[in-house]
């Protein structure tokens, strides 16, 4: 089977903020250097509002940017509002109707113009049981479909593994993990719960992603120094920030 690729007009973040672009471009160098086998890159957080999808969107376009032929897959299909906040028009399909097997998998696959090497998956209709979903060997067959398609990165922005069990459960298709935690805000006890989860499925586990930094404050990151960090992310969320739930501003 091939893909049978629809294309799509999106309303994306500006790129203005060079600290934000620099270390996005950052992020992605340091996980490029966790091995050429790492190429299902599973993106979680502890709790809801981290900024956890817009990472795992942006990252996935300075992958493409770079010329990697990326995959996007919103597997959040309990509450993604990606379609909303990026204003995507049109009937569109996505994650959970090709694990009901309402469309094939071909069919779900998307593009916008604006990035041409950069492939997306929706998250699709609300579905109340996505563990189901994802134990289900119809997930299996998607992602052995994406297999097949020779992506050299896929960016696997899942539901944050310190609220529901999908995270883990997805980890079985996944080359490494990543975990989002907002500064200031997270804290250690959430984290190290939200670790443990992902260390018992035995995926490995490719650091933190520090979001929402305030740059202005000196003296930060000395309480985040016992956590392995690969990466920081700076930007702007009043306005694209989304996550698990209603969005904090």
């Amino acid at each position: 089977m091939t893909i049978n690729k629809k294309t799509v007009n999106m309303k994306l973040a500006p790129d203005d903020d060079f600290r934000y672009s620099e270390a996005l471009r950052t992020l992605r160098t340091n996980l490029l250097f966790s091995g050429s086998k790492v190429k299902n890159i599973l993106i979680t957080s502890t709790s809801p509002n981290e900024g956890k999808s817009t990472t795992s969107f942006e990252l996935a376009r300075v992958f493409a940017e770079s010329g990697k032929h990326t995959l996007y897959l919103d597997c959040d299909i309990r509450k993604s509002e990606f379609v909303a906040v990026h204003k995507i028009k049109g009937e569109t399909v996505g994650l959970s109707q090709m694990l009901t097997g309402q469309v094939s998998l071909e069919e779900g696959f998307y593009n916008d113009p604006q990035m041409p090497n950069l492939d997306m998956i929706f998250a699709g209709p609300y579905s109340p049981n996505p563990t189901e979903l994802f134990e289900d060997e119809m997930c299996e067959k998607l992602f052995q479909f994406i297999k097949e398609q020779n992506y050299d990165i896929v960016i696997m922005d899942t539901a944050p593994i310190g609220t529901v069990i999908d995270a883990a459960i997805l980890t079985r298709y996944a080359d490494g993990a990543a975990l989002v935690i907002e500064a200031e805000v997270t804290s250690r006890r959430l984290f190290q719960r939200a670790k443990e989860q992902l260390d018992r499925t035995g995926v490995k586990f490719l650091g933190v992603i520090l979001n929402k930094v305030n740059m202005t404050k000196s003296g930060y990151y000395n309480s985040y120094y016992s956590y392995h960090k690969y990466g920081k992310k700076y930007g702007k969320y009043s306005k694209y920030g989304y996550g698990y739930g209603e969005y904090r501003k």
